[in-house]
């Protein structure tokens, strides 16, 4: 069901948004990749077709999964609309099929710009229009990557299409391509998916990973000037994870990458390999996080799915088969994730499967607590964006459209199930000061509570 905007009053909606403006979600998964804002209760329940705890909701033209981006009063998103018109299909739901989607038409690679308070559309800018150079997969589209902000610039990367900086008023910068950038399984070179991994900014710098099908590599480029400050090769296949930041007292600061071939962290400044090692799913896709002293990764497909838990301070060659590698921390051989990024709530790790198969450990020692599925007695439609939390609920999105808040407890409990209002929804959510913003299929979505509510 598609619903159109709610016309609440302005005083309303200003008491909603964040007193503090500059709180922000600046890039994939928010501060740290954490997936986490506690600074207030997000809503337990919400209605679409009563609108109750529905700020706004805003149509989104073309076809992107990207997610949320905030800076204080904007929310940025990419997209891609077919030059030909129509509407290019999107097949959510779980199955096998790794055939490209048929539209190799011309498209308008856009940004958009939004006002948090109000949802209206501030600017759209185009960035690139032309046939796409990669083709997409069925369950994707040609602007997957969510972009990433320093709180002046705007760095959004649409693969073969380039890389861009902006202004947050939509000025282009400067721009960078990298040529053609064909990400699809490595075990079937022709079935083509679409890039994905998005740019994280730090410092003065904008990290890509940039894994595909023929010279694979991660690089740093200058923000003012898009100047390559080093490039490093990486022996690894078409990956779709975005990159992490790790800053620790006494250690320089390291770029954590996840991957089939090579997992590993590389010096931020130089690009030298700190660690690595290969294993787990082949096709990786959820982001490293970080808690307790820990690195946790996750990947899965083929006959893997494990969760790593690394030490920050680890160097060299990892392998977590020996028992003796003191650098490993904890790890299992099942239970991770093939899409969704995992969550850290205090002491608890939190991983959801595409299956909706939801999976607690305790997070500095690997001891399972529950293994349950989210979705009782109802199968066929999967769970691909990760979960975001306000510190006692946890948000899990699934792909038909509904969320199911779980309370962020060592015991299981569904807390509540709500619906999006249509049945597609792929993309991670923002959270800023307890407002959801969910991207579905067609449309932008503010989810809080009103003043007073």
């Amino acid at each position: 069901m598609k619903i159109t905007i709610l016309c609440l009053s302005l005083a309303v909606l200003t008491a909603a948004w964040a007193a503090d403006g500059s709180l922000s979600w600046p890039s994939y998964r928010g501060p740290k990749a954490s997936g986490l804002c506690d600074t207030r209760e997000a809503p337990l329940r919400w209605d679409i077709a009563k609108g109750t705890n529905i700020l706004w909701a805003r149509d989104i033209p073309g076809l992107g999964l990207s997610s949320p981006v905030i800076c204080k009063d904007r929310i940025f998103l990419t997209t891609a609309i077919a030059k030909e018109g129509g509407q290019a299909e999107l097949k959510v739901g779980l199955y096998g099929d790794t055939e490209s989607a048929k539209d190799d038409g011309p498209q308008s690679w856009q940004t958009l710009c939004f006002d948090r308070k109000t949802g209206k559309i501030l600017w759209r800018r185009e960035l690139h229009a032309g046939v796409p150079q990669i083709r997409r997969h069925t369950k994707s589209s040609h602007a997957n990557s969510t972009v990433a902000t320093d709180g002046e610039r705007l760095v959004v990367f649409l693969g073969s299409e380039g890389l861009y900086c902006l202004d947050l008023d939509g000025k282009v910068l400067w721009s960078k391509n990298f040529g053609r950038l064909d990400s699809g399984y490595f075990r079937r070179p022709s079935a083509q998916w679409g890039f994905a991994s998005s740019p994280i900014i730090h410092r003065d710098r904008v990290i890509v990973q940039c894994d595909v099908q023929k010279d694979s590599f991660v690089a740093a480029l200058d923000i003012e000037s898009g100047e390559v400050v080093w490039r490093t090769p990486r022996d690894e296949v078409p990956t779709w994870s975005t990159p992490a930041i790790l800053e620790r007292s006494g250690q320089s600061t390291r770029i954590v990458l996840n991957g089939y071939r090579h997992i590993g962290a590389y010096d931020f400044l130089t690009g030298r390999e700190v660690w690595k090692f290969a294993g787990g799913g082949d096709i990786p896709v959820p982001t490293p996080i970080f808690a307790h002293g820990l690195i946790f990764i996750t990947n899965a497909h083929g006959r893997m799915a494990p969760i790593y838990a690394i030490r920050m301070e680890a160097a060299g060659d990892l392998d977590p088969e020996d028992e003796d590698d003191a650098h490993i921390a904890w790890w299992t051989r099942r239970g991770g994730n093939y899409m969704q990024t995992p969550i850290v709530v205090g002491d608890l790790l939190f991983a959801c499967s595409d299956f909706g198969i939801l999976t607690c450990h305790d997070a500095r020692t690997g001891e399972r607590h529950f293994r349950e599925r989210l979705r009782k007695g109802k199968s066929g439609f999967g769970f691909t964006a990760s979960p975001v939390s306000d510190g006692k609920k946890l948000y899990f999105c699934s792909e038909d459209g509904l969320v199911f808040v779980v309370e962020a407890e060592k015991r299981f409990n569904v807390l509540a199930e709500n619906s999006l209002g249509e049945t597609k929804c792929m993309t991670t959510p923002a959270l800023v000061d307890g407002i959801l913003y969910v991207r579905t299929r067609h449309q932008l979505l503010a989810i809080g509570t009103p003043a007073g509510g």
